[in-house]
């Protein structure tokens, strides 16, 4: 009798155990984030409505390692501010978060062009590139008190391999120094975006702690089902990551508000799948009035 009421206790623990480990690994879904300051038209921090029941996250866009020059050129690394300064300052950062206790801000590195051309990461080495970012996105991100970095280069000057060891020693050497508590990466479904990302998550995925996959990069009138078909095989791709549902603003592709984003988003909560909500960006939304910021953080505030 004895030995059967220990057997019920350890499967009794065993259960409890799995329980805690499914809760986990399950995201917390209630992180909603915001690119800011890439269009220069006057948006601020200010603008943007901030629910209390959400973690949300800022992401200037963008700081890249290229010269400020009218010619832009690569600078292997030596990082310059390219956002809205007038408008998004270190000051207006220290103010949005003194208001809001659950606002934290990030800066995002690289983006689709510069100085009107594509903007490509391009090292001269992996040592070189890292030292040179270590030093000088250190002195932004203390300068501006921000609180994580978002990868985002689009255009590769280099191999994924490469690419790999650049952006996962960038990000273990900044965590390891204090400097940041949180990184990201913005992938989309192209073939040398996804080598150069996958190769990344394959060797430093576990220092990586969300996944803004540009899921607005699929075609204009991507259907709710096409939708979750695509976030499942994302999933599998970043396996074990915090993947986020995105939207871009102008309504320019993947799924929009209006043709059932926010079903798909309840589906992927209610199964436990959805890391949250992200949205390109603010700088369009202003002229919406902010309406799908505001209901994409109303849904994310409900428990699952």
């Amino acid at each position: 009798m004895g030995f059967c009421k220990l057997l019920i206790v350890l499967f009794t623990l065993q259960a409890l155990l799995a329980m805690v480990s499914t809760q986990a690994t399950a995201p917390k879904s209630d992180l909603f984030r915001e690119y800011i300051g890439a269009e220069f038209n006057d948006v601020k921090f200010s603008d943007v409505p901030i629910n209390p029941n959400v973690e949300f996250h800022y992401i200037l866009a963008f700081a890249i390692d290229y010269t400020t020059s009218s010619s832009s050129s690569p600078t292997d690394g030596e990082f310059n501010v390219f956002w809205d300064t007038d408008n998004l300052t270190p000051s207006q950062v220290s103010s949005i978060k003194n208001q809001h206790s659950n606002v934290k801000v990030a800066l995002s590195l690289g983006g689709d062009s510069v100085g009107g051309g594509s903007c490509y990461f391009n090292p001269s080495s992996v040592d070189s590139w890292v030292s040179n970012a270590v030093s000088s996105l250190t002195k932004i991100i203390q300068q501006y008190n921000l609180d994580g970095i978002d990868i985002d280069y689009e255009h590769f000057h280099a191999d994924p391999d490469t690419f790999a060891e650049c952006i996962g020693k960038l990000i273990t050497t900044l965590k390891n120094n204090g400097v940041i508590s949180f990184a990201s990466i913005a992938p989309f479904d192209d073939d040398e975006v996804q080598s150069h990302y996958m190769a990344l998550w394959k060797s430093y995925g576990h220092t990586i702690d969300y996944v803004n996959f540009q899921f607005y990069a699929y075609d204009k009138g991507t259907t709710v089902s096409q939708f979750m078909n695509y976030f499942q095989t994302q999933s599998s791709n970043y396996g074990g990551g915090n993947i986020l549902a995105s939207f871009i603003s102008d309504g320019s592709g993947g799924l929009s508000p209006e043709n059932g984003f926010f079903t798909a988003c309840n589906r992927l909560k209610s199964e436990g799948k959805l890391g949250g909500i992200f949205v390109w960006s603010a700088d369009d939304s202003m002229s919406l009035g902010f309406r799908y910021e505001k209901q994409s953080q109303a849904l994310l505030a409900v428990p699952r």
